[in-house]
């Protein structure tokens, strides 16, 4: 018999016995759950993380300086994704230039996609070049969520070319003297003396209407939104992506959105590249709502641009609506309901075209 720590009453050894058995019993199940747990948890996020794959990789380790270094990026998903072209190539290089960039290859076998990314890639000075690992952006059915897949860092050698020292040293040309024509010089001469005087007639003559024309009736000046939806409505008028005029239809309505970007958010969206303008956009709180449209949107400009891919005419569509919500989504506040509409745009244009045609 054994007495209690809180009970006088003697305890019998049978029952701290059972107490203890119990106790131990009720760890060992609390411990297989918790490790049931992480374990089913581990499976998950790496079953998930399998689903998409990129691996980096390059033709040859060694290269001479000038060679061509094909550059290739394999990325591997399950069907459902949709996968973006890595927009920070370019501006991870080292010691090396970007020379072409190749047109996606996209294959589906066995209820898996890939695609491939080419770059050609040339080096001047030998050195060991690494790439980093590049941010491929893709997206999961049913998510509008942008994620990324890291491929691997790729690394390789550039050499300089062999040359024999002990060769025969060749001296320089000089330089050829090409002989004075007179004939050139007064021909040169008379084509200068006659574009000047052509341009003189036309500054004279610009004078002189402007001297007896009425005074310009007073501008409207139109918000930037304003200018913006107006050259989208143009745009979609002139149907060019349906008449196959599609690298125009894309570098039409990327110019249109850059515009906006420079007036309404202050940044020369015109000179950057889409990684440094995304990113420029993101200092902006007023820009948040539009960063995963506006990114789908130059990854989509910038692939018929430079990588001549051929899009769906559904792409085309989304291009057009991504634009319009761009640019609907950061009107300012105030200029809500108070904007210039696209008649009063088109009647100035009408008087003004009225008028120079009375001149």
């Amino acid at each position: 018999m054994v007495k209690s720590c809180h009970d006088s009453r003697p305890v019998p050894r049978q029952e701290i016995y059972l107490r203890t058995r119990l106790e131990i019993r009720g760890r060992r199940i609390l411990s297989f759950s918790t490790t049931a747990f992480f374990l089913v948890l581990i499976l998950f996020s790496q079953s998930f993380s399998q689903e998409i794959t990129a691996k980096a990789s390059t033709d040859k380790s060694e290269y001479l300086v000038g060679d061509y270094i094909n550059y290739t990026i394999n990325v591997s998903c399950s069907e459902g994704f949709k996968i973006y072209p890595p927009a920070f190539v370019v501006d991870s290089l080292r010691n090396i230039s970007l020379i072409e960039t190749e047109k996606p290859d996209e294959a589906e076998e066995n209820g898996k996609v890939s695609v491939a990314f080419r770059y050609i890639l040339s080096g001047y000075d030998s050195t060991g070049v690494t790439i980093p690992p590049i941010a491929v952006p893709y997206q999961s059915s049913g998510d509008s969520t942008t994620r990324f897949a890291f491929t691997n860092g790729v690394g390789f050698t550039i050499q300089k070319l062999k040359v024999n020292a002990q060769g025969e040293i060749k001296d320089v040309k000089p330089p050829m003297k090409v002989p004075l024509d007179w004939r050139w010089i007064l021909l040169w001469t008379l084509i200068g003396i006659l574009v000047a005087g052509i341009v003189i007639y036309f500054y004279l003559l610009h004078r002189k209407r402007k001297a007896g024309s009425q005074p310009d009736k007073a501008e409207i000046v139109l918000s930037s939104h304003v200018i913006a939806l107006n050259a989208l409505r143009e745009l979609e008028g002139r149907k060019l992506w349906q008449k196959g005029m599609i690298k125009e239809y894309h570098s039409t309505i990327t110019e249109i959105i850059r515009k906006y970007f420079e007036t309404r958010f202050d940044l020369p969206a015109m000179e950057l590249p889409t990684s440094e303008a995304i990113e420029s956009l993101r200092q902006n709180p007023e820009s948040e709502p539009i960063l995963g449209t506006t990114y789908s949107f130059l990854s989509n400009a910038d692939l018929v641009k430079f990588a001549k891919f051929t899009p769906l005419d559904s792409v085309n569509e989304e291009m057009m609506e991504q634009a319009y919500d761009i640019v609907n989504k950061t009107i300012p506040a105030a200029e809500t309901g108070t904007n210039v509409s696209t008649d009063a745009l088109h009647e100035v244009d009408s008087e003004r075209i009225q008028s120079d045609n009375a001149r």
